[in-house]
């Protein structure tokens, strides 16, 4: 089984656990510390959260600043519109912002969401049968329709 840990830094810890658990997710507290914590989405994916002084000690290369670079977007699944826009409600009122508008696909519907560090998250439905059909054959068929 694969485990995903996404480490990301933060300038205030203590304010990303209170915006990672306003989405929902739970944390670790044997591998939470002052230096990070383990945010848990469920048991196979978590954040790791370091502070920006101790996320370098794991790298030689340059920490970037999450609210002026993108290093990386990460894209977490929801299993339906409304839970995409339930958990960026809750992001929106617990300090994070939507850079840009709702981005709506036909077969797939995602928003994006910066946490008050300026990290990334894309959170995305995606129809089920597209998902098995691959996009082209599933508007195909819906176009039909």
């Amino acid at each position: 089984m694969t485990h995903i840990f996404v480490n990301i830094p933060t300038s205030d810890l203590e304010r990303a656990k209170a915006f990672y658990t306003a989405l929902g997710a739970g944390i670790n507290p044997l591998f939470t510390d002052e230096n990070a914590a383990c945010i848990v989405w469920d048991e196979n994916v978590f954040f790791m959260v370091l502070t920006k002084e101790y996320f370098a000690t794991f790298t030689d290369k340059q920490i970037i600043d999450p609210k002026t670079h993108a290093q990386t977007s990460i894209g977490l699944s929801r299993d339906s519109r409304d839970e995409v826009d339930a958990i960026m409600a809750a992001g929106l009122a617990s300090g994070g912002t939507e850079p840009k508008p709702a981005q709506d696909y036909g077969f797939m519907y995602s928003r994006d969401l910066e946490d008050p560090d300026g990290n990334i998250l894309g959170f995305l439905y995606m129809e089920p049968q597209a998902a098995e059909q691959g996009p082209e054959v599933y508007l195909a068929e819906h176009a039909q329709a």
